[in-house]
């Protein structure tokens, strides 16, 4: 994965093995996929048919061992900004089968 290198100082969305959502700028990875974020939030968006609004954690300065990465993208920050995150709705993303 030396291609997240591309990604360092940039801010960066991960899904991880226990489906959750971290947003966050990518300080340093490894060839594991070690993951160090700043600045990280973790985004908990909640079903229709909670009352609850979705919300925004602050992490600050988080790691993500490599194991535990699905997915890594890069966040347009300009489209991002825009969306109010509290008022989106979603069904939960399933987490993985280890065989």
């Amino acid at each position: 994965m030396s291609n997240l290198h591309n990604y360092v100082n940039k801010k960066v969305l991960i899904v991880t093995a226990d489906s959750r959502t971290l947003v966050g700028n990518l300080l340093s990875c490894d060839q594991q996929t070690n993951l160090v974020l700043g600045q990280t939030i973790e985004r908990v968006i909640r079903t229709h048919d909670d009352d609850e609004p979705s919300t925004e954690v602050p992490l600050g300065l988080y790691i993500v061992r490599g194991d535990n990465v699905c997915v890594v993208g890069l966040v347009d920050e300009a489209l991002d900004d825009s969306i109010k995150w509290e008022q989106v709705k979603g069904s939960a993303i399933g987490g993985i089968k280890h065989a």
